[in-house]
């Protein structure tokens, strides 16, 4: 099981979700501190069509969530800013935020192409946890069904991670 709380500035750097996320973290779309945008990612990176196995499924859900975002924060500066590059420099953004779907999905299933690992598929389940009137973080929480490959290609990532994590004294 992976967890991603979702808040302002990125996804946190939690070392399993840096290695299942590999690619979104690696991006050139990912900001100078190396946080990753899903958003940036999905349109603007020429990577994500093959990382993301459902990659049109994954186009609209992101726009549907940006357009529900705006909704909620119509004047967040930096939302906008990142819905007017969006619309400069991806014509399937465009072409979604055109649509007006205003969509939040909070469970089903993500396919994904690992470079590593090969290829995932996970169970997800969201639950946004507001912090004030306006405010949300959304934890999601990612599992793969027991005795599957997709199960034991997970845990030979975490075990990756593990091995790889510097030990406490």
């Amino acid at each position: 099981m992976i967890s991603t709380p979702r808040q302002a500035g990125g996804v946190p750097a939690n070392p399993l979700v840096r290695a299942l996320l590999a690619p979104v973290f690696a991006s050139a779309t990912a900001d100078r501190h190396g946080r990753a945008n899903f958003a940036r990612f999905t349109f603007l990176d020429p990577i994500a069509p093959h990382f993301y196995v459902d990659w049109h499924e994954s186009v609209v859900i992101t726009a549907a969530l940006l357009r529900a975002e705006a909704g909620r924060e119509p004047h967040d500066r930096d939302l906008r800013e990142l819905i007017g590059e969006l619309s400069t420099l991806s014509p399937e953004f465009r072409t979604q935020w055109a649509a007006h779907d205003v969509r939040i999905r909070h469970d089903g299933i993500k396919r994904l192409r690992h470079p590593d690992i090969g290829d995932l598929e996970l169970t997800y389940q969201s639950l946004d946890l507001p912090l004030s009137d306006r405010a949300v973080h959304s934890l999601t929480v990612y599992t793969a069904e027991p005795g599957t490959p997709h199960e034991d290609r997970l845990k030979v990532l975490a075990s990756r991670q593990a091995g790889s994590a510097p030990r406490a004294r």
